[in-house]
């Protein structure tokens, strides 16, 4: 049942960040633009340059803002990342479990004694 939850949860955020790549690429790049736009703010010496990157900042603050679904593509890739590790998790405890049993090593040590 435990592999049944992850296998959902691991469907939808795959879907969801299926959905968001578009929103997330935008982001990207208009995170990397208002960067550049606010260093070439600083550097800026007159008044009328500072204002016209001033401009140019507040519209892709805008464009930034209107690609804020990515969050949700940022959200589902580590709801997916956290999933994967959990399965293979699992994978790994059964392993152990098999081979600290004590029965289980009891029977394999009574089958190698019998062949002798």
């Amino acid at each position: 049942m435990k592999k049944f939850g992850l296998l959902v949860l691991g469907g939808i955020a795959l879907m969801v960040l299926f959905s968001t790549i578009g929103p997330m690429i935008g982001f990207a790049v208009s995170l990397l633009v208002l960067y550049f736009v606010f260093k070439k703010f600083l550097r800026a010496e007159s008044t009328m340059k500072k204002i016209g990157w001033a401009t140019i900042g507040l519209i892709t603050l805008i464009i930034v803002a209107h690609n804020l679904p990515a969050i949700l593509g940022l959200v589902a890739a580590y709801v997916l990342y956290v999933v994967f590790k959990k399965w293979n998790k699992s994978k790994e405890v059964a392993v152990v479990k098999e081979s600290d049993d004590p029965f289980a090593n009891f029977e394999k040590q009574w089958n190698e004694l019998k062949q002798y």
